[in-house]
Order: structure tokens, then C-alpha cells, then sequence
């Protein structure tokens, strides 16, 4: 897989979550301006990761491996929450799924 397809699924994934985060501040502080950006940026993510030219199905299925990891990530950093040992094993498992619709049946 080039290198600039696994930077565009991160820069999605980073827009997603990001977009996603600001809707829920927005939801639980009352501030309509947050959500409105989030809806936005919600916006950019589905430009950015169809810009890889793939099958839709092998698109997403192997985006939604990228998309779990900077999920968890950002809840791990940014929200500083503690990740339970079951949520890592079922985020490697997305991952081997991802990987398996990108690498498998070649």
C-alpha cells in the first residue's frame, strides 16, 4: 500500500475523531458554534479518505482499522482516559482485520 494512501487514512481518521470530539464538547457544554465546526470538519474526513482510489468495501475495511487505533488513541491523550485491557485487544483485532482485507486474496 503506497505510503501516501496510509497518510490520507490518518489525516481521515485524525479529522474524524477530531470533528466527532468537538460535536460531543459541543453536545455536553451547550455550544452550538462546536458542533457546527465538528459537522464541518465531519465533512472534510469523508472528502479526504475517498480520495484513495479503492473498492469502497476495501476502502473503508481497511480504514476502519486506521480510524479505531487514532480513536483510541485520542481517548487514551487527549481525553487522558484509561484504556481497559480488553478495548487494546479488541482494537488489534480491527487492526488484523484491516490488515487481511488489504493484504488477503491478492
Amino acid at each position: 500500500m503506497p505510503v501516501v494512501a496510509w497518510f490520507i487514512f490518518v489525516l481521515a481518521a485524525v479529522l474524524e475523531v477530531g470533528g466527532d470530539a468537538l460535536i460531543r464538547r459541543g453536545l455536553r457544554s451547550g455550544g452550538l458554534i462546536l458542533i457546527a465546526i465538528g459537522f464541518g470538519i465531519l465533512g472534510c474526513y469523508g472528502i479526504t479518505v475517498n480520495m484513495v482510489r479503492w473498492d469502497f468495501s476495501k476502502l473503508l475495511g481497511v480504514y476502519v482499522g486506521v480510524f479505531a487505533l487514532v480513536s483510541v488513541l485520542f481517548g487514551r491523550f487527549v481525553f487522558k482516559e484509561n484504556i481497559a485491557t480488553f478495548t487494546w485487544l479488541g482494537l488489534l483485532l480491527i487492526i488484523a482485520g484491516g490488515l487481511v482485507i488489504q493484504f488477503g486474496n491478492r
